[in-house]
């Protein structure tokens, strides 16, 4: 299980992920990436870490990294910056990070560090996974996804022709530092995605948490620094206690991926690109989660209208219908949906829910009512 620990002058909160020996800190706070520097060198024994960013990180946060490392006596070496997009986690970049790590002549106590959105995180993790067949890397997310998600729980990996994130490796960083101030150069559009996953949270196993969401979320998306803080901690502490006890997604760790069944198909189909935020394809993941389950007699009308609802009031898309410029195949999405991960004897593994709060998974579902469901959410409203 995990612990959190707040102190109050450095607003900063401590959650816990225990794993025995690789347990890790994830420090969640406005600011603590400049006071992060003695956290690091414990980490790298006060070698510089390879720090790998993107090329839109690097101007924003490179230097507050660089100045925390140098006051606690870690001269910084030159950073690896990739392209930005998701574009960039595929097999070439992958091969030209490997190729820039492997150029500095590193050994096995070399750390790398990843500063950036999930993207950066995922092939990073994957790079030091397979480096000298692993070595310890470092998370510093600087988007609310990364923050609350992909930064947590050591899934890493690139992308390929015929889906997402289905190359990669389980390799947990050695410790996470998530500064919600650098929430703060987000778009709003990122942000929004962001919020996509701290809602679901709320929807697998914590009503509670949705119930303050659904009075306080806009308070998150708009940048109050408590509100981003607390959710923020909040949904760390969700994931952290569901990986501390399934680690590789063989029971509980799965109910994570509500939404991402339906949304990594709706990613796959816009070209995984700008058209559909990883974020947004979660969001209208989770109403067409819910909506099945009603379909199928499991969930409340309720409950799909109030998870509808509230991702829509914040202004998440909630259909496929409200991605303006794209002619949705139901089809193209079925067999998308196919080559997931989580497909186990040729079935789609589901993440249902019988109410807000209390999700699980399902191999057994009828898919004549997953087309139907796809074919109205396809329609214009």
């Amino acid at each position: 299980m995990t612990s959190v620990n707040a102190t109050t002058p450095a607003a900063l909160d401590t959650v816990r992920l225990e794993l025995g020996a690789r347990s890790y800190d994830i420090l969640v706070g406005d600011g603590v990436l400049a006071d992060a520097g003695e956290r690091i060198a414990a980490v790298t024994r006060g070698r510089a870490p390879i720090v790998v960013t993107d090329a839109n990180v690097a101007p924003l946060h490179l230097d507050t990294l660089n100045a925390a490392m140098l006051e606690a006596g870690i001269a910084p070496q030159p950073a690896i910056v990739l392209p930005a997009g998701e574009k960039t986690k595929d097999f070439a970049h992958f091969q030209q990070l490997m190729d820039d790590v492997l150029g500095r002549g590193i050994e096995r106590s070399t750390v790398l560090l990843a500063l950036g959105g999930g993207v950066i995180g995922d092939i990073t993790g994957f790079a030091a996974a397979s480096a000298l067949r692993g070595i310890d890397f470092i998370q510093v997310p600087t988007t609310l996804l990364s923050q609350v998600d992909s930064s947590v729980g050591g899934k890493t990996g690139i992308n390929s022709r015929h889906g997402k994130n289905l190359i990669g490796a389980f390799h947990q960083p050695r410790l996470v530092i998530a500064d919600t101030a650098t929430l703060d150069t987000l778009p709003r559009r990122e942000v929004l995605a962001g919020y996509a996953e701290v809602v679901k949270y709320g929807l697998i196993r914590q009503p509670d948490f949705f119930a303050w969401l659904e009075q306080n979320g806009r308070r998150v998306v708009d940048g109050d620094s408590d509100a981003r803080r607390h959710a923020v901690t909040v949904s760390c502490r969700a994931k952290a206690d569901i990986v501390g006890v399934d680690e590789r997604e063989s029971g509980d760790r799965a109910l994570l991926n509500l939404g991402h069944t339906f949304g990594h198909a709706l990613e796959a189909a816009t070209g995984f690109g700008q058209t559909l935020l990883h974020g947004e394809g979660v969001a209208i993941g989770m109403v067409l989660a819910f909506d099945l389950s009603v379909r199928l007699g499991l969930c409340p009308a309720e409950d799909a209208r109030r998870a509808r609802a509230h991702l829509a009031d914040v202004g998440l898309p909630v259909r496929p219908a409200d991605i303006p410029g794209v002619a949705w195949d139901v089809d193209g999405l079925v067999r998308s949906m196919a080559k997931d991960k989580k497909v186990q004897d040729g079935r789609i593994t589901f993440i249902l829910a019988d109410r807000i709060g209390n999700a699980f998974t399902r191999r057994d579902v009828d898919a004549a009512a997953v087309r139907a469901v796809l074919e109205e959410a396809v329609q214009p409203a």
